[in-house]
């Protein structure tokens, strides 16, 4: 159902920060548990080289995520067709879906369709509500031995009768594409380790800052939000790019004060409209990954999607924004292809 909690940004400011130091409980941001690796970048375009020069303008530009997805699903592509015809050898992903529910079967019908368009192969298993766990994990361990397969994702939410953490900790490290396995969270933590995988949508984050040309080294940044889906390691990932960080969550006391000083804002709440244009230190780049379906009664269907960010008084303020939808969403698929092709080229020696 869509919420009809800040529908709009005309809401008070202050009722929203209420609302955000009230909350007490994780925030789920989408139904997928969305890891690292660099294909050769073609150069960034000449629009994307622009962003600097442009934060003296009235509005942001807008960081469009199709566009640069739709360029690394292209280098993608390229790489997997060099592979198959050097070695043979087809990246393949296997995804395992529990249940029926709409949203995450809509999830996995896009990225078996983003995987047949750049080569990758894509194997596909649909479990009944009611399977046990041990039916996933058998499924997960013939997958970890099955030499056509380089990646393994496990659709989140799992039934509740599932112990989710069980299941994850399963997929054998060199295949985790999600990115979510202890050790490679424990390496994207310390310096001197490389993660084989980096999860999907803070790994797609920082690519867009990187392809619009925007220094992270040295700039204050802030996260909103600590999952360990993307807040976390969204935060782990720009302290590597040598930002000072800081993560703003549902305890922390005063977090206008604390965005307003961001130079780059990650927001991954997952509440509508909750960062004004107050908030946002004026020439400030916002990564927004929330997408929230509000009430809207002039859509075909009843609601839209919007992000944790104001997008109407953002614009006015930063310096660069992205929209939602079109903006992180693209990169967090184009990030696990990525991966997929990243863990046959490790597994296959291929350079």
């Amino acid at each position: 159902m869509a919420s009809s909690i800040f529908t709009h940004c005309h809401s008070s400011p202050s009722s929203t920060t209420a609302f955000f130091l009230r909350r007490r409980h994780p925030v789920h941001v989408g139904p997928t548990s969305l890891r690292f690796f660099s294909i050769p970048s073609s150069p960034p375009s000449s629009h994307l080289l622009s962003l600097a020069a442009s934060a003296t303008e009235a509005s942001a530009k807008v960081i469009d995520g199709k566009s640069v997805a739709k360029q690394i699903r292209e280098e993608i592509a390229a790489e997997v067709s060099r592979m198959r015809e050097a070695v043979g050898v087809i990246p393949g992903l296997a995804v395992i879906l529990v249940g029926d529910r709409k949203d995450s079967a809509t999830y996995v019908r896009n990225k078996k369709k983003a995987c047949e368009s750049v080569g990758i192969n894509s194997l596909e298993v649909n479990l009944p509500e009611d399977s046990t766990e041990e039916e996933v994990l058998n499924y997960i361990s013939s997958y970890n031995d099955d030499p056509l397969v380089h990646g393994i994702l496990v659709q989140l939410p799992l039934p509740s009768h599932m112990n989710e953490q069980n299941v994850l900790n399963a997929v054998t490290i060199e295949k985790d594409v999600d990115g979510f396995h202890p050790l490679n969270i424990g390496r994207l933590a310390m310096r001197g380790r490389e993660p084989l995988f980096v999860p999907c949508t803070p790994k797609g984050c920082i690519e867009l800052l990187r392809r619009y040309g925007v220094s992270i080294k040295g700039k204050r940044a802030v996260v909103i939000g600590r999952s360990n889906i993307v807040g976390t390691p969204a935060a782990l990932l720009l302290q590597r790019e040598d930002a000072t960080v800081s993560v703003v969550h549902s305890r922390t006391s005063n977090p206008e004060e604390i965005i307003r000083q961001a130079d780059i804002i990650i927001s991954a709440v997952g509440q509508p409209n909750m960062v004004r244009g107050s908030w946002i230190k004026p020439g400030a780049v916002i990564i927004d990954v929330g997408i929230n379906p509000v009430d809207d009664p002039s859509s075909s269907r009843g609601y839209k999607l919007v992000g944790d960010v104001c997008y109407e008084e953002a614009i006015k303020v930063a310096s660069a924004v992205t929209p939602v939808p079109g903006g992180v969403g693209p990169m967090t698929i184009a990030m696990l292809l990525q991966n997929t092709l990243n863990s046959a080229k490790r597994i296959h020696s291929f350079e």
